[in-house]
């Protein structure tokens, strides 16, 4: 099935050739992936024990013992969202079945400029770019930032 999707920025990728059934099949490979047994680990670990107020931060796991795990989630979710802004996912079908990615991305935004500085320009763009593609999504990082942040608060005051 040939469709049409809106990429402006990027016209050469308006002719998507992907039925709705093969988008599916990624969107399931994409999940089984995360099942994993590391992965689930690490993702476990990212949202329970990493909570990165500065870049300082981010260097000390990402040098320390759960290196791999910061490598992993961070990398997963940057291709995940290559996939959707290079046509193989819709944005849409992506966004209706998943999240997490949103407080993936929570968690470093607020000193990506730096890590950008230190690791490279195109750190993380992939999943900034499907961020900024989807609706209200700065204001949908923020709102879990805050929210996580929160839930923190009153996890270590109960």
């Amino acid at each position: 099935m040939i469709r049409w999707l809106p990429y402006p920025e990027n016209a050469r990728m308006n002719l998507i050739c992907m039925s709705k059934q093969e988008e599916a099949g990624l969107i399931l490979k994409l999940y089984e992936l995360r099942r994993e047994d590391t992965m689930r680990k690490a993702r476990d670990w990212y949202f329970a024990e990493f909570h990165p107020e500065t870049i300082t931060d981010y260097n000390e796991a990402l040098f320390g013992p759960y290196s791999g795990f910061v490598r992993m989630v961070i990398s997963y979710w940057d291709m995940a969202a290559a996939l959707v802004n290079n046509g193989a996912i819709s944005l849409e079908m992506f966004n209706d079945t998943n999240g997490e990615h949103i407080g993936v991305f929570s968690k470093v935004e607020p000193f990506l400029a730096e890590l950008r500085a230190q690791w490279g320009p195109n750190y993380m763009a992939n999943l900034e770019k499907l961020i900024d593609a989807s609706p209200e999504g700065r204001k949908r990082v923020a709102t879990t930032r805050e929210r996580m942040k929160s839930i923190r608060a009153g996890l270590a005051t109960g």
